[in-house]
């Protein structure tokens, strides 16, 4: 459970912290609410404390799971892993995405991240990959900066650092 001024992890839009614990009466049962600000945003969100797993509001991640991250990273990957049980169709594959990113899971948003970097570096990204793409790095750039304590602009820069060492993107 989290405690006031917590941050968590709100999935499909990053950090958030945790600026009250209220209880509201809904159909007639007492309900306790977090009210979660999200940092990147000037949004605030009610998320029913029974709701949290659904929802997918997690914990930061630790510094040893986003070194994990930078290593996925860093792993090459063959085409045939690239595009294998994805569909061919950018209408599908987008809406697959979208489910992994309201998911919350870092991992599964590094390797959209992977993925659409990979594909960048092959041929122009269409209006919506490049948005995903930008989504994809601010949500693991916020997150990176807050378990490093660093700025934005450092995280960013380790996340490409990481992605760089990849050789397929070196050869490209």
């Amino acid at each position: 459970m989290f405690s006031l001024n917590d941050k968590v992890i709100y999935p499909g839009h990053g950090v958030a912290k945790v600026v009250r614990i209220l209880e509201k009466c809904i159909a007639g049962k007492p309900t306790q609410f977090f009210e979660l600000h999200l940092m990147s945003k000037d949004m605030t969100v009610l998320v029913p404390v029974c709701n949290l797993s659904v929802i997918g509001v997690r914990k930061i991640s630790s510094s040893d799971f986003i070194q994990d991250i930078f290593n996925m990273l860093a792993v090459p990957i063959k085409i045939a892993e690239n595009t294998e049980g994805l569909p061919v169709n950018w209408n599908k594959r987008n809406k697959d995405y979208q489910a992994k990113l309201r998911s919350g899971d870092l991992l599964e948003i590094s390797k959209i991240y992977k993925t659409l970097k990979l594909i960048s570096a092959r041929k122009e990204l269409s209006f919506g990959e490049k948005y995903l793409l930008q989504q994809t790095e601010g949500l693991l750039v916020e997150e990176i900066a807050l378990v490093y304590n660093s700025e934005e602009d450092s995280a960013l820069e380790c996340l490409r650092s990481a992605l760089s060492k990849n050789q397929m993107f070196s050869s490209l």
